[in-house]
């Protein structure tokens, strides 16, 4: 007779250095869902057993803890990695190995072309990007802006390339263009000359200490205009350091925490239970995915050939969709480059929020 067992599930993430404020949130949501899981009796009698790595943001690391979870640990799948850098290093040793990477907090473009066994539940920018644009422009009747962007790392430059895009599109002139690169903290250069181009608003592709320094030196400077900001925007990192001056941004998100939602309002109230803090949507994002994969592996008989029941998970999750702390989801194919086969991106509308009192707060167009 079959025994319970355990499956292992890998868990690679930044938990120490920058990225850890979105890497530790993660941790947190991954660990809440599979706690849930095991409470109602696990997969089909089996426990689910994170296996948690810390990759601590760096691509050399994401490489070297992938082979640790593939190869020694053995694990099913892994979630992860925190940044799109790490992913677009890790992720190839998960594809070669035809082991499921499933991102949860992986915007760039690019990343399901890696290859037909990487999976995220996080929205591409290039999904969010566009709305977020025109409701900051409808509200404050934006007519040309300033861009400012990190050109040193694939999710920040990517954001860049998908609102330079937005702004052809929604034919928002740009008054000037400014980069900075990893380890900056002084951007009165780049905001001296962006004041000079007197923009409506600041396009913001950078992660949020940056973002948040970005915003307290403008308004040193008498920059007071609105800034518009992207993924990395999400994260209360944004106002331990800007505190109010950044009231007035528009960032979109695929969580919103007063979403009415029955998914949801359980998630938040099982989120600040278990952790005595309010969730990010970064928490939400690795929640639902621990929910995805279990709904995937409720359909899979797990046969104790690794190599099997890995695929058995790759063919399953395509199908999944459900209603969770972000609200309805499924997967589509990701369109690939070159015919080569490509894996699968989430298909999900964002929500919108115009920063107000140091909060994020969900805009209604008003």
């Amino acid at each position: 007779a079959a025994l319970a067992a355990d499956i292992k599930i890998g868990i690679a993430e930044a938990l120490s250095g920058p990225a850890a404020q979105y890497g530790v949130p993660i941790r947190n949501g991954f660990e809440l869902a599979a706690g849930e899981i095991n409470a109602k009796g696990g997969i089909n009698g089996n426990t689910l057993q994170l296996v948690v790595e810390d990759e601590q943001g760096k691509k050399e690391e994401a490489i070297n803890v992938f082979k640790k979870l593939i190869f020694q640990d053995k694990v099913l799948m892994i979630f992860g990695p925190t940044l799109s850098n790490s992913m677009f290093a890790g992720g190839p040793v998960a594809n070669a190995a035809k082991v499921v990477a499933f991102g949860t907090s992986n915007t760039a473009n690019g990343i399901t072309d890696i290859g037909p066994y990487i999976f995220r539940n996080s929205v591409m920018e290039s999904d969010v990007l566009p709305v977020t644009v025109s409701s900051a422009v409808k509200h404050y009747h934006i007519k040309k802006v300033a861009v400012i962007y990190g050109n040193d790392d694939a999710f920040t430059k990517s954001g860049y390339d998908v609102f330079k895009k937005v702004l052809e599109d929604q034919k928002i002139p740009v008054t000037t263009t400014e980069t900075y690169v990893k380890g900056d903290v002084d951007f009165k250069a780049q905001l001296t000359k962006i004041k000079a181009g007197a923009p409506d608003a600041i396009v913001c592709s950078c992660l949020a200490e940056e973002a948040a320094n970005i915003i307290v030196q403008a308004r040193g400077l008498g920059l007071t205009v609105p800034f518009i900001g992207g993924n990395g925007f999400n994260s209360p990192k944004l106002f331990e350091v800007s505190k109010l001056a950044g009231d007035g941004t528009f960032v979109g998100s695929p969580w919103a925490n007063s979403n009415p939602a029955p998914a949801n309002q359980r998630f938040v109230a099982a989120y600040k239970q278990k952790y005595g803090t309010e969730p990010n949507q970064f928490a939400a994002q690795a929640y639902d995915a621990m929910n995805i994969a279990a709904a995937a592996l409720q359909t899979v008989k797990i046969s104790g050939n690794l190599e099997a029941d890995r695929q058995a998970l790759r063919d399953a999750l395509p199908k999944v969709s459900i209603d969770g702390a972000t609200g309805p989801f499924k997967f589509r194919p990701a369109a690939g480059k070159d015919g080569k086969p490509a894996g699968y991106d989430a298909e999900q509308k964002p929500f919108i929020y115009l920063i107000q009192g140091g909060k994020f707060t969900l805009y209604t167009g008003k």
